[in-house]
C-alpha cells in the first residue's frame, strides 16, 4: 500500500510503501473488541466496597424490649434496614483484569491499524516539528494535518516540545508508539504519524519471523 508523506504544513513531499502484514492485514473486528473490552476491563481498580452486616461496628446491645412496646421485634442496629446498618448485597473489592494471549493482542492491533489506513485515517507526516512549546502553533500544525478532526498523535519519547504543546489541546493526545492500544487507535478521526514512530510500529508489531 502507497500512502503520502506531509510535511508540517500539510504539503506531499514524497511517497512510502506500508508493510503489507501490519497494515494490510485481515481485518478480526470481533478481536478487535475482546481486546478492547480486556483493556477497559484492566483499567478498572476494583476497589469499590460496602460495608455487610458483619463489619458494622455498633453497639449490640438490644434496641428495646422485646415485648409490648407495639413495635417489630428487633435484637441489633447493625440491621440492614436501619441508618448505618450493614448492606445486604453490595460490590466487594474484585480483580477485573482480564486475559488474552499475546498473538491475539497482536492481531487486533494489526486489525486496526489496518482498518485505519483503509479508511485514510492514518496521515503520515516526514518529521513531526514545533518550535516552541506553543498550544496555537500545535494548532496550526495539527489542523494543517488533519483538519478539525480529533487527532492521536504518535511520538518516539524525545519530542517533548510536541508532547507539551499537543496535550493541551482538547481535540489531541501524543502516544509513545511504543504503546500503542485499541482504544486510542479506535478513539480518534485522524492518527499521525511521523517517520520516526512508524520505523518503531515496523520493528514492534511485524510480523514475528
Amino acid at each position: 500500500m502507497q500512502v503520502p508523506v506531509l510535511d508540517v504544513n500539510g504539503k506531499q513531499v514524497e511517497t512510502i510503501d506500508l508493510p503489507a502484514d501490519i497494515f494490510e492485514a485481515k481485518v478480526n473486528v470481533g478481536l478487535m473488541h475482546q481486546a478492547y473490552v480486556r483493556q477497559m476491563a484492566n483499567a478498572r481498580l476494583g476497589t469499590h466496597k460496602t460495608q455487610r452486616r458483619s463489619e458494622v461496628n455498633r453497639t449490640t446491645k438490644k434496641m428495646y424490649r422485646q415485648k409490648h412496646t407495639g413495635n417489630a421485634r428487633h435484637g441489633s442496629r447493625d440491621a440492614t434496614q436501619f441508618v448505618g446498618g450493614g448492606r445486604p448485597m453490595g460490590p466487594q473489592p474484585r480483580d477485573y483484569t482480564l486475559e488474552m494471549p499475546k498473538k491475539m493482542r497482536r492481531g487486533a492491533i494489526r486489525s486496526a491499524l489496518t482498518v485505519l489506513a483503509r479508511d485514510g485515517q492514518l496521515v503520515f507526516v516526514q518529521e513531526l516539528t514545533i518550535s516552541e512549546a506553543k498550544t496555537k502553533e500545535a494548532k496550526r500544525v495539527l489542523e494543517a494535518l488533519a483538519g478539525d478532526n480529533s487527532k492521536l498523535v504518535l511520538i518516539t519519547g524525545t519530542e517533548e516540545t510536541v508532547k507539551r504543546s499537543v496535550n493541551n489541546l482538547e481535540d489531541a493526545k501524543t502516544l509513545n508508539a511504543r504503546y500503542l492500544n485499541i482504544r486510542d487507535l479506535l478513539k480518534y478521526d485522524r492518527v499521525i504519524v511521523p517517520l520516526a514512530a512508524l520505523d518503531i510500529i515496523k520493528q514492534i508489531w511485524g510480523l514475528e519471523k
